[in-house]
């Protein structure tokens, strides 16, 4: 009797139904032996599931003991024993779970079930061993089980308070007041507007490209660097225009002294004045040769023709680096040429006209938004940096004073044509189920 006692305060002192599960899983033992036992609930669909077994922490739903025990418990007749216990052998149950009966349970299974308030079987306990079950061992198991029908029925009273305002708010009759607000809500003008990430760019950036092919050699520049007319951005390596100048040189040296011999010859025979144009034709060939050799090795350094920041990612991505004549290397840009560059995704496109108001919210001031104007959008959907296919707008700030910094990122919000509420929150989803439907 102190151990039913202490079994009862131990119900009492649950906080929750997880709590109590975990009593009458691995305490109830203290009452009378058996070899396991095991707790299922009923879920959503109306089937028992296994919640909590005697020894084990955590249940796996998908398991083969799982499944088969919810197969098993929806062979037998559980709602005919709503008030009273079910003894179960493994001889009166359909052959094909007496495999599984063999394997996992012993001989003798007592199911009690839970009721809940409205008197529906909403928990079963069993209780698994090798011994029958004596009349005894069937009172003590009876008289504790009222006790946690009791503890069951009080915590799912609490745990339901707010399901059961909420069926009372319903039956009271202002759940129409309530949606007919929200219907009216739909209908609130609202400015239809939509989010896409954004940079501070220079809206009037000269592109400094590579003049020739090659190699480049040397950064003269740290990245967003000021730079004055005439400073020296970047050299490409002139190692192999060096070899070809010294290659044209000698060849020029060469066709003048051929065109030297050429010369005293004509003087001696006139035959020969006819090599002599062909000598001299040969030397203004190595000359211009030599020139275009020159030529090419004073474009190898290029240098600022305008003032500005020097915009590039790093030198050292740069340095050894095979480029191509008209390649972009950097960009010259003017910090005073702030402006806001942003990817609107295809699948977020609005129709903007040129002056919609946008508002940006860099990453490092986000709580001081900056207020900018649609300036140019592009035709057609390129790849953005982040790899999506978005349209290209570009916007200037409406005040010119303290612009951000060329490179910080941010948030757009662009702002559209006037709207309502409803078509605000449903034009994604009605553009959804059009593109699935086809309607």
């Amino acid at each position: 009797m102190s151990v039913l006692l202490h079994l009862e305060k131990r119900a009492l002192a649950a906080q929750d139904n997880q709590a109590l599960c975990f009593v009458i899983a691995n305490e109830t033992h203290m009452l009378t032996p058996f070899r396991q036992s095991l707790i299922m609930d009923k879920n959503i669909s109306g089937q028992f599931s296994l919640r909590q077994a005697s020894g084990l922490a955590n249940i796996v739903e998908d398991s083969p003991f799982s499944i088969w025990l919810q197969s098993l418990i929806a062979s037998l007749d559980i709602s005919n024993h709503q008030a009273q216990s079910m003894l179960v052998k493994s001889e009166s149950i359909r052959e094909d779970l007496q495999t599984g009966w063999l394997e996992w349970l012993p001989e003798h299974l007592l199911i009690i079930p839970v009721l809940d308030v409205d008197e529906n079987v909403a928990m079963l306990v069993l209780y698994a061993r090798e011994q029958t079950w004596s009349p005894l061992d069937l009172d003590l198991l009876h008289r504790l089980h009222d006790c946690y029908a009791y503890c069951y029925r009080a915590m799912n009273k609490r745990e339901n308070n707010l399901a059961r305002k909420l069926r009372q708010f319903i039956q009271s009759g202002r759940l129409r007041w309530v949606v007919l607000a929200m219907v009216l809500a739909l209908f609130i003008p609202i400015r239809l507007s939509v989010l896409a990430p954004a940079e501070v760019v220079a809206l009037n950036a000269k592109a400094v490209a590579s003049p020739i092919d090659g190699v480049i050699g040397k950064i003269h520049v740290q990245p967003n660097a000021e730079v004055e007319v005439g400073d020296a951005l970047f050299s490409l390596d002139d190692s192999a225009l060096q070899s070809r100048r010294n290659i044209a040189l000698k060849a020029l040296v060469i066709a003048r002294a051929d065109a030297l011999v050429a010369e005293q010859q004509a003087f001696n025979d006139y035959s020969s004045k006819a090599e002599l144009a062909s000598a001299l034709g040969r030397v203004r060939e190595k000359e211009a040769e030599l020139g275009a050799v020159e030529l090419l090795l004073q474009r190898v350094t290029v240098k600022a023709d305008r003032k500005g920041l020097a915009i590039f990612a790093d030198k050292n991505d740069w340095i050894g680096r095979p480029v191509q004549i008209g390649e972009r290397i950097m960009q010259l840009a003017s910090a005073e040429d702030a402006g806001i560059e942003i990817w609107l995704p295809v699948a977020d496109a609005i129709n903007l006209d040129i002056g919609a108001p946008i508002r940006v919210f860099l990453h490092t001031q986000p709580l001081s938004p900056l207020d900018a104007s649609l300036l140019q959008t592009s035709y057609q959907a390129s790849q953005s940096p982040e790899g999506i296919s978005a349209y290209t707008l570009f916007g200037h700030f409406s005040e010119r004073k303290d612009l951000p910094r060329l490179g910080l990122r941010g948030t757009a919000r662009i702002s559209s044509d006037w709207t309502v509420l409803g078509y605000y929150l449903f034009r994604r989803p009605i553009a959804a189920v059009r593109e699935f439907t086809g309607l």
